[in-house]
């Protein structure tokens, strides 16, 4: 299960580029919340080479974003566009298009941290129409 999700969210951030460009996406807990029936909680990693990003998206979730190392630029539809460094944090409503990911540095990698909360069976990430 682990296994095919993870696939499933490198194939969404998949941008035709080469591989290099890629994301590594690692998925770490997946877990029901019985409080809240139907809901489940997803903890990845999202790593991003030098210059890297992710296209346009959505995940129909609560997420929660916490920079590990690098800097990372984020921006969701509508919103500004903020440049997030270790300890900093981000959050994506369900309804919001995640339209800038990418890695801030052309020279250093970028990790962050990501909590989803959302609708059990879902898939984490959509493209953007």
């Amino acid at each position: 299960m682990k296994a095919t999700l993870v696939g499933l969210i490198l194939l969404c951030l998949m941008t035709g580029t080469a591989m290099a460009q890629e994301a590594k996406v690692t998925s770490l807990m997946s877990k029901d919340l019985p409080e809240s029936p139907g809901k489940e909680m997803l903890m990845i990693t999202v790593e991003h080479p030098p210059g890297g990003s992710s296209p346009s998206h959505r995940h129909n979730a609560h997420a929660m974003v916490y920079v590990l190392e690098g800097s990372v630029v984020m921006q969701v539809k509508g919103g500004k566009q903020v440049t997030l460094t270790p300890g900093q944090s981000f959050y994506e409503g369900p309804d919001e298009v995640h339209v800038v990911d990418r890695n801030a540095s052309r020279t250093k990698p970028v990790k962050f941290l990501v909590v989803l909360i959302k609708d059990k069976g879902a898939p984490a990430l959509v493209p953007a129409e």
